[in-house]
């Protein structure tokens, strides 16, 4: 199946965004149902199993969420699941440790839109970061966003912040940026920690309003959602989704 563009994404999810790839900061916390447009809701675990999947589409359909986030292996089946509704499928790439090729990373992305992903979250090279080798972090995530660009797909970048100290994760923001990747994104939820209040408001600094920022990792409940968004993220990653709608 084609992906869907991501204007159309963002068209439905904020109405604070005119153009893929440029989404401003909230100028106010969004209600509860706005939360619903700018949830990812998650599942990413090995133990996952069809029924997980049926009910994280069913779920993310009755709530309106913005889409569902899985492995690859799932893509096909989310799409076909959710088909006829507003909600996207997100594919993770590289996860969860960005330690894969580029060339690796660009074929995951390229067969998750194959199958119908609308949005890429990929991990980029801690290691490589860490070492200061900004060109190899660049050309890693300049690999996926050409591929995803190529098909309106949308490219969220994860830092896993917890790894990094705060001038790595400013580098981080600047050459994701440099890349023409769409969002920043803070955690994969599989490392020591996950998203903090501080790590938004940092990555929003670094992106400016150009970028979205993704929240994920620990967010668990509408007041911690809220914290986020009123940071700077546009969007948040939670398999806790349908607890922060509803609470």
């Amino acid at each position: 199946m084609a992906a869907r563009t991501a204007l159309e994404v963002f068209a439905r999810i904020s109405p604070l965004v005119s153009k893929p790839g440029h989404q401003a900061r909230p100028a106010r916390v969004p209600e509860v149902g706005e939360i619903a447009g700018m949830l990812d809701h998650t599942s990413l675990g090995p133990d996952v199993t069809v029924t997980t999947i049926d009910r994280l589409c069913l779920e993310a359909r009755r709530f309106r969420l913005a889409s569902v986030c899985v492995n690859g292996i799932w893509v096909a089946h989310c799409v076909e699941r959710l088909a006829g509704s507003e909600v996207l499928v997100c594919c993770v790439v590289g996860f969860p440790l960005g330690a894969t090729l580029p060339d690796v990373k660009a074929y995951e992305a390229q067969r998750a839109i194959d199958d119908g992903a609308s949005e890429i979250d990929m991990v980029l090279n801690v290691g490589a970061l860490k070492m200061g080798d900004e060109l190899a972090v660049e050309r890693d995530i300049e690999g996926v966003v050409s591929v995803a660009h190529a098909h309106g797909a949308r490219v969220k970048v994860i830092l896993e912040t917890c790894l990094l100290v705060d001038d790595e994760k400013l580098s981080a923001c600047r050459i994701a940026r440099r890349a023409g990747a769409d969002f920043v994104k803070t955690s994969t939820g599989f490392s020591n920690a996950g998203a903090t209040v501080a790590d938004v408001a940092l990555m929003r600094g670094a992106v400016g309003d150009g970028m979205g920022v993704k929240a994920s990792g620990g967010v668990r409940d509408a007041a911690s959602a809220r914290a986020m968004l009123d940071a700077g993220a546009t969007r948040i990653g939670a398999s806790a989704s349908v607890d922060i709608v509803q609470a």
